[in-house]
């Protein structure tokens, strides 16, 4: 198989994520490998990667493109977000490293056939993980109009929230909607066509918002930022590579309480609640890709980096 995904500022995430080159690193989002393989290479002989990943395409891709790492990588089909029974599982008790890249890649958009793509003409599935029983296809033949409307808004920012809605509800009392090529018609046909072209496709926002809510991805960001303290050695690095506002002002907002955990009120003279920092921010503004980065690989156009060190 090729891997025709270029990961996005590869260079960038080794050198912040492998400090110890004999320490032991997580990759839970492994896809089809990209930044384990550029992690893997900075490892020494002592060093153990760990890759997780709950598409079964992307760990089988992943365990053939890792394969010279030998025993010192293991490769399994699970949700970050469940990154502490996996470590204690392998009896792995602190990690130096882990990196979350929360971007899709383009074997899921192109090869999948799962609909992620509201370019193609596939079946409107959505599932990162075929064993979840939520589907794209439940969701938008099934809810009520104010509850799409919700998904669109909070999970898309979409401002056209509710007639996307409603002209989706018009059209499946027609015939349900069941593939992504029919629903990126029925989100278009919201858009004047006085606007002429535009910038990105009109249903971008939408996909991107169904495709979050079927996968409960911010769901398991929010485990997974409450539990990693936990799981960090002295130290250690985590990495983190996301694409939309909704995942940055995440991990943004948690890394600056993680830097700044003290609940008191501000007129108290000195702290009294005793909380101490858990980690610290190697930039305080996130990374983005160079224009050159760009111009190669225009899905890297979103992207942005961050780092916290555990204290």
């Amino acid at each position: 198989m090729e891997y025709p995904h270029q990961p996005v500022l590869v260079h960038e995430v080794v050198k912040h994520l492998v400090s110890i080159p004999e320490g032991t690193y997580v990759d839970g989002t492994v896809g089809t490998g990209g930044h384990s393989q550029a992690v893997g290479k900075r490892l020494s002989g002592k060093g153990r990667l760990i890759c997780l990943d709950m598409d079964p395409d992307a760990v089988s891709t992943s365990k053939k493109r890792m394969a010279f790492l030998g025993d010192n990588v293991r490769i399994m089909k699970a949700n970050y977000a469940d990154m502490d029974k996996v470590l204690a599982d392998l009896g792995c008790k602190a990690i130096d490293g882990v990196l979350l890249d929360l971007g899709m890649s383009s074997y899921q958009l192109e090869k999948s056939g799962r609909g992620f793509s509201f370019s193609r003409n596939e079946p409107l599935d959505m599932r990162m993980d075929p064993e979840n029983e939520l589907t794209a296809l439940h969701l938008v033949n099934n809810l009520e109009p104010r509850d799409l409307e919700r998904i669109f808004k909070d999970y898309g920012e979409e401002r056209r929230a509710k007639s996307i809605a409603r002209a989706i509800v018009r059209a499946r009392l027609k015939s349900p909607i069941e593939t992504s090529s029919r629903l990126a018609a029925v989100v278009k046909s919201v858009f004047s066509p006085s606007h002429g072209s535009w910038a990105r496709h009109p249903a971008t926002r939408t996909f991107q918002a169904l495709r979050i809510a079927v996968n409960r991805e911010l769901q398991n960001l929010e485990i997974f930022l409450n539990e990693i303290p936990l799981l960090m050695a002295k130290g250690g690095r985590l990495v983190v590579l996301s694409y939309h506002s909704l995942e940055d002002r995440l991990v943004k907002q948690t890394m600056v309480n993680w830097e700044r955990p003290c609940t008191c009120p501000p007129e108290f003279p000195r702290c009294v609640c005793g909380k101490v920092p858990l980690f610290r921010r190697l930039f305080k503004k996130g990374i983005k890709p160079s224009g050159t980065e760009i111009k190669n690989n225009p899905r890297a156009r979103s992207a942005i980096l961050r780092v916290a060190e555990r204290v």
